[in-house]
């Protein structure tokens, strides 16, 4: 049996959600994002000048583990992710690790089946050599307890994206 993974978006279902009301409980305000560069992860690309912007509230790990029936404990934590205000066409391209989402350094933080961290990995690749990133994932998830990884900013600690064990 392979084993592989696959790269997840904020699911757009979860999103309707979030926009009327954030996993901190709040209905946040959209805005207009002036110069752009702001990380989306409802597609996984940067935005563009003058896009509409929501900056929510977002527990990924409480998310997943509803879907899972995992138990995350005092793993289910909450922060800051950028979204489009209304809905987009979500992640348009790519089954890999989506290079227009990288920077460095970036931390890979793995979870097993009921949630909690197992561990973590610095990377620092250069952006021309983002491509990379797979390689470390796919080495992350030769361990069979590894269920998922969050890849996440090292320089804030915010969620970028999942990546989700998938057996094929």
């Amino acid at each position: 049996m392979t084993t592989t993974y696959e790269i997840r978006a904020i699911d757009p279902a979860v999103l309707r959600g979030l926009r009327e009301k954030d996993d901190a409980g709040y209905a946040r305000r959209p805005f207009t994002d002036p110069d752009g560069g702001s990380p989306l992860r409802c597609c996984l690309r940067h935005s563009e000048p003058g896009e509409r912007l929501l900056l929510l509230s977002y527990a990924p790990v409480r998310r997943w583990a509803a879907e899972t029936g995992a138990e995350p404990g005092a793993y289910d934590e909450c922060g800051p992710v950028f979204v489009h205000a209304e809905e987009c066409a979500g992640r348009t391209s790519g089954t890999g690790y989506p290079t227009a989402m990288h920077g460095t350094p970036r931390v890979l933080r793995a979870y097993d089946a009921d949630g909690r961290i197992l561990g973590g990995r610095l990377i620092d690749i250069p952006v021309a050599r983002a491509a990379e990133v797979d390689d470390a994932l796919r080495e992350l998830f030769t361990d069979p307890a590894v269920a998922l990884v969050h890849v996440r900013a090292l320089e804030f600690g915010c969620f970028l994206l999942e990546a989700r064990r998938r057996r094929g």
